[in-house]
C-alpha cells in the first residue's frame, strides 16, 4: 500500500519514527516533509499530502503536528479528503470502518509513539464497510460540493 506521510516541526520526530516502523513493515511511505524540527506552517505540508490522496497518488495519508488538530483543519479543506483525528486505536478504526476516512491526523503532543504506531496500524488495516454508511459519506460529499 502506498501512503503519504508529512508533518510540522512538532510532529517531525514522531513521523520520523513512524515512517521507519511502516516501511519495516512493508509499507511504500513517500515522506512528504517537513525534514526538521524548524519551525513551519502545518498547512504547507497537510496540503501535498491531502491533494496526493485526493487524486489517488495514494491510497491513504498521515500527518501530525503538535495536537492534530491544525492538520486535520488544513487537510479538510482539500476536496475529497476526509480527514480523522485519532488518539486511540478504535476511533482510527472506526473513521475508515463507517465515515470512509482517507487521512489520519495525530498529535505528537498528544501520543506517545508506541501508541501512534498502533494507531496508524488501526487506520491503515481498516476497510470502509459501505453499506449504510455509504449514504452518509454521500452526505459529507454532497456538503462538500455545496449540494446539501
Amino acid at each position: 500500500m502506498r501512503i503519504a506521510i508529512g508533518s510540522d516541526h512538532a510532529g517531525f520526530p514522531l513521523k520520523a519514527e513512524l515512517v521507519e516502523r511502516l516501511r519495516q513493515d512493508g509499507y511504500e511511505v513517500d515522506d512528504l516533509g517537513t525534514h526538521s524540527t524548524e519551525s513551519c506552517d502545518y498547512p504547507d505540508t497537510a496540503r501535498p499530502v491531502a491533494e496526493g490522496v485526493s487524486q489517488g497518488r495514494y491510497r491513504l495519508g498521515i500527518l501530525i503536528c503538535g495536537t492534530g488538530i491544525g492538520m486535520s483543519m488544513a487537510a479538510n479543506k482539500v476536496p475529497g479528503v476526509r480527514a480523522a483525528l485519532c488518539s486511540e486505536t478504535f476511533s482510527a478504526r472506526m473513521a475508515r470502518a463507517h465515515n470512509d476516512a482517507n487521512v489520519l491526523c495525530m498529535g505528537a503532543r498528544v501520543i506517545g509513539p508506541g501508541l501512534a504506531y498502533d494507531v496508524a496500524r488501526a487506520f491503515l488495516e481498516s476497510e470502509f464497510e459501505g453499506g449504510r454508511h455509504q449514504r452518509r459519506v454521500d452526505k459529507l460529499t454532497a456538503l462538500e460540493r455545496g449540494d446539501a
